[in-house]
Order: C-alpha cells, then structure tokens, then sequence
C-alpha cells in the first residue's frame, strides 16, 4: 500500500463537517470579501500568535512583499536597500524582497539547523542593510533572541517569513511575533492550510498594519479612494471560515506530528541518514520546531528516493535548485555557496502529518534502515 506523502482529501475530510457549516454561513450571508469571517480569523489568529494586529491577504507571498513595501511607504525603507536572507530559502522569500524594489543579500545557513545564524548575519551586515529576513525553514525557528539583539543594535527592521511555522515557539513567544511584522502563508500544503490560496501578516505597529491593509486594497482606505498605488491581495471570506476551523483544532496536529517525528528519531538508525535533530533532543518536548517537513540529508538523497518510491513510499525534495541557480535569477547564478548547495543536493523530506498513522511511519523508518544505497 502506497504510503502517501501528503494526503491533503485525507487531512481535510476530518473537518468536514465543521466545514459545512462554515460554507453555508458564508454562501447564505452573501457577503465573500472583507467581512465578518476574516475579521474573526483575523483576531483569532492574531491572539494566537500574541500580536496586536493580523491583516489577511492573498498569499504569503504578498504578506512579505506587502510588508516590505509597507515599511516603504512609511519612509523606513528606501529602493534598493539591502534585505539579509537566507540563501537556502523558498525562492517566494527572495521574489518578494524583488518585488519590493529591495536587494537581497544571500545569507548561507547552519547545516545543522537550516537556518540562518547571529554569525552569520553580522557577517553579511553592511551600510546598505537596513531589514533581516528570518525564515523559520521547514517549522524550526532561528534563533530569534539572538537576532532581535543583533537588529536593535544595528537599527535593522525584523521580518519573519513564517510561512512553514505556524506555532512555533521559543520561551513562549509565538513565531509572527518576535520581529516588527511577520509574513504567513495558508497555502493547502501547510499545518494550517485552506482549500485554496491564502496569507496574512502579524505586528504590533499600527501604523504599519493600517499601511499593509491599504496597500493591499488597490491603496484604498475609503470606496474609490486612492491614496497609495496598492494591489488586490485579499483573504476571501470563505477560505477564513475553513482556516478558523482548523485553527481550533491545530493543537492535535501538532501533537501528530510531533508523536511522528519521535518515531522517526528514535527507530531510523541508517548512520548513513543524517537527522534534523541532535540524538538526544526529544521531539515531543520541543516547541521551536512545528514540523511542517522532516528533511533528513543522505549522501545519496536521489539512490534514496528511488529505493523508498520502489517500496511504495513518496517523498519530496524541498528543494532541489538553490535560489541562486534559478533561471529567474541569472544574476545571482555566478554566486559560490556551497553550503546551500549541498543541502540542496541531499535533503528529502519523508512523510508525515495526521493522513498517517505511526505503523506507517515505522514502515518509513524500517525501510530507510535498508538502504545501502
């Protein structure tokens, strides 16, 4: 039997019912933008992250791009200033920086981690610099207290690109809420997703959140009143009410996944197969990391993933090119990091989430045993 490795009509069917009755409140109200559902998501959320203001918008994406022109429009940050980001991120992180008229500045990760570090930022720190672009990569949390103290110090405005980590936390302090605003993605595929696209962006700057929401309303606070060039990015009413649904019941999934993950750590004992965690970390304890992907490294990542495929088991590679050997960005193929590109040529993401069960994950783990590639 296939082991999936998402099942994403599997993950939702569980909310079916609840999702009824959400549909129907949307579709009889006759209201589907800008209403009731996404200001109750709105404040849920933002509650759930600890934040002041949530301000939902198409995509994540757009919740990066709309925040980074927002600091724009607020006289904070000029074209072409420099945005430190990690190289080894989703290429969405850099497009969004583009997208904004900034410069990225590629930043290589912790090996261990897959994020970046304090080091490695001041590093990378120049007269240019002006915003840190932290990206919680695959549910693990940077080291946000360190980074924050580097920020302050350096007078450097915080985003966190928090698309993979809804959840996570370090000393009690909710991801969204450690730097001046955070992006979230709601993409189908996330531990929150809708049944569609989806975004929002958290802080605790009302200026800021007031701005975000202009900007993504074609720059119109008031019906046919432009005051700033924006765009149409918005959560539509219905997509809030299914994401309100599974925010209530998030707390299950991330005990899932965090049960899952334990198995893995404890039953895959290939030495060739490097794990995300120190030995002696226990999984389930450790709020940081949410787990939206288990990514182990092998040597021989592609051999892997055609012996698990054999056995019937999927997995994906997040991600196979790096940003910088991207064809939509020739300007940075000339770039050396060889961090990046290693892990880029080893990772794999193996399955995991509440469409399993934990014999299948032990099935997983088992069969990675046998490899000898």
């Amino acid at each position: 039997m296939l082991i999936k490795f998402l099942d994403l009509a599997k993950v939702n069917a569980q909310y079916s019912q609840a999702f009824e009755v959400a549909s129907k409140r949307v579709i009889s109200s006759g209201w589907f933008l800008r209403g009731r559902e996404v200001n109750r998501f709105e404040a849920n959320f933002a509650d759930y992250c600890g934040t002041k203001h949530c301000v939902g918008v198409g995509n994540g994406l757009d919740a990066l791009s709309l925040s980074l022109r927002a600091w724009r429009e607020l006289g904070l940050l000029s074209f072409q200033d420099e945005v430190l980001v990690p190289a080894n991120t989703y290429i969405a992180s850099i497009l969004a920086i583009i997208e904004a008229g900034l410069q990225p500045v590629l930043v290589e990760p912790d090996p261990a981690t897959f994020n970046v570090t304090y080091d490695g930022l001041v590093k990378a720190i120049t007269k240019k610099t002006k915003v840190i672009m932290v990206v919680h990569l695959y549910g693990q949390m940077a080291p946000m207290r360190e980074i924050c103290d580097l920020a302050l110090g350096a007078n450097l405005l915080v985003l966190e690109d928090a698309a993979q980590a809804h959840g996570a936390e370090i000393d009690g302090k909710c991801s969204g809420s450690w730097g001046h605003a955070a992006g979230f993605s709601f993409y189908p595929a996330k531990n929150i997703g809708a049944l569609g696209d989806g975004g929002a962006m958290t802080t605790n700057d009302d200026a800021f959140a007031d701005t975000v929401r202009l900007l993504a309303n074609y720059g119109s606070a008031e019906k046919y009143v432009n005051q700033v060039q924006g765009i149409n990015s918005r959560l539509d009413e219905i997509q809030a009410a299914f994401l309100d649904v599974k925010l209530r019941h998030y707390r299950r999934e991330l005990e899932i996944r965090r049960r899952q993950a334990s198995i893995y750590m404890e039953q895959i004992h290939n030495t060739d197969i490097r794990l995300p965690f120190a030995d002696d970390e226990i999984v389930e304890s450790r709020l940081d990391h949410v787990l939206h992907l288990f990514v182990v490294r092998h040597p021989r990542r592609d051999s892997l993933q055609k012996y698990l495929a054999a056995n019937e088991i999927e997995t994906v590679i997040h991600y196979p090119i790096p940003p910088h050997r991207q064809s939509a960005l020739k300007h940075f193929n000339h770039y050396k990091l060889p961090i990046t590109e290693e892990i880029h040529n080893e990772v794999l993401s193996l399955p995991l989430g509440s469409h399993l069960a934990d014999d299948d994950i032990r099935l997983v783990a088992e069969t990675l045993n046998s490899f000898s590639g």
